[in-house]
């Protein structure tokens, strides 16, 4: 028994430490009161919260939107890597290898700004060093020009080799890494899935979780699909290992009608929270909308996870989307003021 309670003891204090960090996030009465100000009040806003060292640190060197950019991605890699670093046991594996998604989103920007000429110091800003690809490594890829040799250095990686061997040739070609990002996706899906159906301890709470995100990610690429009137066969598009099969989602890709799509889909999908939400897309949403609820969703059925499963891997997947969330959001605001955009427009882009 005292063993068992040497074992529980880290897991109950990082456990504990993730719903502290959670109430330090920013609440929605915040994000209306930045609606309401300019650029310079917003980041001034910022450097009173957690941010302050970054936005003190790096404040000699950027100035505007670049100083929001570079603090939010620096604030948020920081405290990823804070994470992996205070997390026990298989706790520590299921949150690195959730958090192997930074690599996807890191290499896909690199590849993307490079293609499309922008700096080398404008692509570095957004990168958030989060994953297995830590900033010495996103940066080698950063000081090269060629597509070719950035693709050619990550075989000695871990990014799916087989993926890019397969799919980089055709995104090249065709200018989009669309099918790309998509495949590796599947891919990175498919090896967490593994991994937690490997008998490790906790695995069955950590699948839960992923398969949940799974669903909404399925549900938000079919209404995409709708809004882009996508009429080919669906399934590369279908991320396995949630409720909906791909011979499913490519029938349900093919129904035109909106009540008829919701009602075949409202039979397909388990969660309930999911269901209530599809009823209320009856009525024509726009896709940013659409999947704004959906993520909205998401985060509520997630903390609901979180709260049945005090001492799980959990609060701390809760509290590492969460402030994913928070990062985006302020990024959002603003990128939004910077473009001069009406507060109401900004306002829909936010996860609140």
């Amino acid at each position: 028994m005292a063993g068992l309670k040497l074992v529980a003891a880290p897991y109950i204090y990082v456990c504990t430490r993730m719903r502290v960090r959670k109430t330090t996030l920013l609440p929605r009465e915040e994000y209306m009161r930045m609606l309401n100000m300019n650029l310079p009040e917003i980041t001034r806003l910022i450097g009173e919260t957690d941010y302050k060292q970054e936005i003190d640190e790096l404040g000699t060197t950027f100035k505007g939107i670049d100083l929001i950019e570079v603090a939010l991605s620096w604030n948020l890699a920081k405290e990823y890597q804070k994470i992996q670093e205070i997390t026990p046991g298989t706790l520590k594996q299921f949150t690195q290898a959730y958090l192997r998604r930074w690599d996807i989103q890191n290499v896909l920007t690199i590849l993307r700004g490079k293609m499309q000429g922008a700096k080398t110091g404008k692509i570095k800003e957004i990168l958030v060093p989060a994953g297995s690809l830590d900033k010495v490594v996103l940066d080698r890829l950063l000081a090269e020009d060629s597509l070719d040799k950035i693709v050619e250095m990550l075989k000695g990686y871990r990014m799916y080799p087989q993926v890019f061997i397969r799919e980089y040739p055709l995104s090249k070609e065709s200018g989009s890494f669309s099918r790309l990002e998509n495949e590796l996706y599947k891919q990175f899906y498919a090896e967490i899935i593994a991994e937690a159906e490997s008998g490790i301890k906790g695995g069955k709470l950590f699948l839960d979780f992923i398969r949940l995100e799974i669903d909404i990610k399925n549900v938000k690429t079919l209404f995409r699909l709708r809004a882009d009137t996508f009429e080919e066969d669906a399934r590369s598009m279908h991320i396995q290992g949630g409720t909906l099969s791909a011979t499913d989602f490519a029938a349900l890709n093919t129904v035109k009608d909106q009540n008829e799509f919701i009602d075949i889909l409202k039979g397909k999908i388990r969660q309930k929270s999911i269901i209530e939400l599809l009823e209320e897309m009856r009525s024509e949403k726009t896709i940013r909308d659409v999947e704004v609820r959906l993520t909205r969703v998401q985060l509520e059925q997630m903390e609901r996870m979180s709260k049945r499963n005090p001492i799980s891997i959990h609060p701390i997947l809760v509290y590492l989307e969460k402030k994913k969330y928070e990062v985006f959001n302020l990024r959002a605001l603003a990128r939004g003021k910077e473009s001069k955009l009406p507060s109401e427009r900004i306002a829909e882009y936010l996860v609140m």
